[in-house]
């Protein structure tokens, strides 16, 4: 008799906890916020990027700066100068010095990179694309996307 009762009592509490389990299972898989993004679209972000305006003039155009780090800062450009290297220039977001071909960026917004020192240097791209020439031969092309990368 004793064997039949410890086996009821038994059934019943791991009934209970079979419950238990279902019901925790069930509620974590419908509350699935985590950390970790779970599809590639969560990745994106549609939250624009804070956009810094400089210069006044006819001519208008985006400049990125990419730091070495990856950090990206957003420049909205008018000027009426007709080169992108000297609108930047005009505005102090780039320096350097001239070289056989042209201006040889050192310096860009604010940040100084040595290839000598740390084997990093500014690349420029136009529309992500690496530039066909420098930066001070590159007409400005209304609307168009001029980038400066910090690279090896």
């Amino acid at each position: 008799m004793k064997t039949k009762i410890f086996s009821k009592k038994l059934l019943v509490t791991l009934s209970i906890v079979l419950i238990a389990v279902m019901a925790l299972v069930v509620a974590g898989c419908t509350n699935n916020k985590t950390d970790e993004p779970t599809t590639t679209e969560s990745v994106q972000t549609t939250e624009k990027p804070s956009v810094i305006h400089k210069g006044e003039g006819k001519n208008a155009f985006v400049f990125i700066v990419t730091d070495a780090d990856g950090n990206n800062t957003h420049f909205m450009i008018k000027s009426d100068k007709e080169t992108v290297g000297e609108a930047l220039m005009e505005l102090g977001l780039i320096s350097g010095e001239e070289g056989q071909y042209g201006l040889y960026v050192k310096t860009v917004n604010g940040i100084t990179l040595d290839y000598d020192k740390d084997k990093m240097y500014w690349a420029f791209y136009e529309e992500n694309n690496y530039a066909n020439q420098g930066v001070d031969q590159t007409p400005i092309t209304e609307g168009g996307v001029y980038t400066f990368k910090a690279e090896k």
